[in-house]
């Protein structure tokens, strides 16, 4: 193995446990654990074995050099990974919308309900 190769399982068996620290701090929910560790799991079995992964990956997606098909892959997880990020926020900003209106909307009826008291005295 190479002096990259320990680094790389260091600090991916680091990242593993910080992982598992946010999921008991009550951070990240427990299908995000399992998303992150599967992730860090292929990772962590590419750090150890990335020429034969590679050649693996380069004679299925017949891309000529190994490193490129992990690229190619790479990238395209990525993409998959932003997504999911994209999904999340636009539900959150349409949450925000919706109860904005709804806050907006029961305002109005308590500065209603207050102006009718009001004339009432």
């Amino acid at each position: 193995m190479l002096v990259v190769q320990y680094i790389a399982i260091v600090v991916v068996s680091g990242l593993m446990f910080y992982v598992f620290s946010k999921y008991r701090d009550g951070d990240l929910e427990w299908g995000d654990v399992l998303f992150w560790e599967a992730l860090l799991l292929v990772m962590l079995v590419l750090s150890c074995f990335p020429v034969e992964i590679s050649l693996e990956v380069k004679r299925i997606l017949g891309i000529g050099r190994g490193l490129d098909a992990l690229f190619v892959v790479a990238i395209g997880l990525a993409y998959l990974m932003i997504f999911r990020v994209y999904l999340a926020v636009d539900r959150a900003e349409r949450e925000i919308t919706e109860l904005t209106r709804k806050i907006a909307i029961e305002l109005e009826e308590i500065n209603e309900r207050l102006r009718n008291m009001e004339e009432k005295l």
